[in-house]
């Protein structure tokens, strides 16, 4: 059998080999149930058991409170693009911060169910930094805020929660950083992100909202695109991505068994630091983030002096055994993404790679 790589993808992402572990053992026959939970139905017992342990876990580990709902859902964080404004904007109009790619898209599809505001870009510095923002630009009377926790094209993160108008909800797409620092679920009406980062395999994605703001939807919304619809159903309206969530629940329990959020943001600081320090003094890679309070800690782009020693770099990188590196073709150059599940020996093994690799290319 082949050795593990370090994977540095953006996602799917690198998974927890402990979790991985059981589920290989578990993925004939779960427990003492005779069957592998792919062939449960999502209306069993057993399977019943599986997903309230997972949402237990994921409000303990966020400390999530009995008046926001915990949706499990399909269609990935796209769909959302959609049903946020589809369910919240009840008066028609919704502020929005653009800092990159997918906060574009959002824009886009929000565009198609009322009026947007666009409170702040950094679009003119192609995302290499957020957008100042100017509290004046923001609309009293907004349905919501809407912003993008971590960019992870561009590697940015905000260090602070932008904060609406009192009495506007913020919303947050947390699909890249989700987990991986404490936030409190307190300051956001609905926060949501998609599994394949940081949560588990791709095909689900959780959204936790505020029970005040469902069930406004207008009379000819779809049916599966009302939040009231999953929630009246405990997310079982249809059949939900029953291995995904199992898959998902492993994580929360793993991340429990290991001090919890909590614990992850200390060893995701280290990682980081550890990324971001010999990059800043190698005098050779460069960060693409053009402030860097405003790194991500979960996404580190950068690039090498030149284009031409992009092909050796990665090719070598995978001969050592550190994979999917290159960089999105916006912004170019590298991406290490260090999820939580990322040990920190393997960002150490990068960073000792990079050392070599521009000592002999200098």
């Amino acid at each position: 059998m082949k050795k593990r790589v370090y994977n540095f993808s953006a996602g799917p992402a690198v998974m927890p080999e402990p979790v991985l572990q059981q589920a290989a053992q578990e993925l004939l026959c779960h427990g003492d149930d005779g069957m592998s939970v792919m062939e449960m139905s999502h209306r069993s017992s057993m399977f019943t058991k599986i997903f309230d342990e997972a949402e237990a876990n994921l409000r303990t580990l966020m400390h999530i409170p009995d008046n926001y709902k915990v949706l499990f859902l399909q269609g990935g964080a796209s769909l959302q693009f959609s049903m946020i404004p589809l369910n919240l904007m009840q008066k028609g109009h919704a502020d929005y911060i653009n800092t990159g790619s997918w906060s574009k898209k959002a824009i886009k599809e929000a565009k198609k169910v009322g009026e947007v505001n666009i409170v702040a870009s950094s679009e003119e510095q192609n995302f290499s930094e957020l957008p100042q923002i100017d509290a004046a630009k923001m609309n009293p009377d907004a349905d919501y805020l809407y912003i993008v926790t971590n960019n992870t094209i561009y590697g940015t993160c905000y260090p602070e929660l932008p904060k609406p108008p009192a009495g506007v909800p913020l919303v947050a797409d947390a699909s890249s950083n989700i987990l991986s620092r404490p936030y409190d679920i307190n300051d956001f009406g609905l926060l949501y992100f998609g599994a394949q980062k940081n949560v588990g395999p791709a095909g689900l994605t959780i959204v936790i909202v505020r029970e005040d703001l469902i069930g406004h939807c207008p009379a000819n919304t779809p049916t599966m695109l009302d939040y009231q619809t999953h929630a009246d159903n405990g997310s079982m309206f249809n059949t939900p991505p029953t291995f995904a969530i199992y898959m998902a629940g492993l994580v929360f329990k793993w991340m429990l068994d290991n001090g919890g959020v909590e614990a992850m943001w200390e060893t995701n600081k280290k990682k980081a630091a550890l990324l971001y320090d010999y990059i800043d003094q190698s005098g050779f890679y460069k960060g693409t983030v053009t402030n860097k309070a405003h790194r991500s800690i979960m996404n580190v782009p950068f690039v090498l002096p030149d284009e031409a020693l992009n092909k050796p770099f990665l090719e070598q990188a995978e001969a050592r055994g550190l994979v999917n590196l290159k960089g999105h073709r916006s912004v170019g150059g590298m991406r290490a993404s260090i999820y939580n599940a990322m040990p920190v020996e393997g960002v150490q093994t990068l960073v000792d790679f990079m050392r070599e690799f521009a000592q002999s290319h200098r």
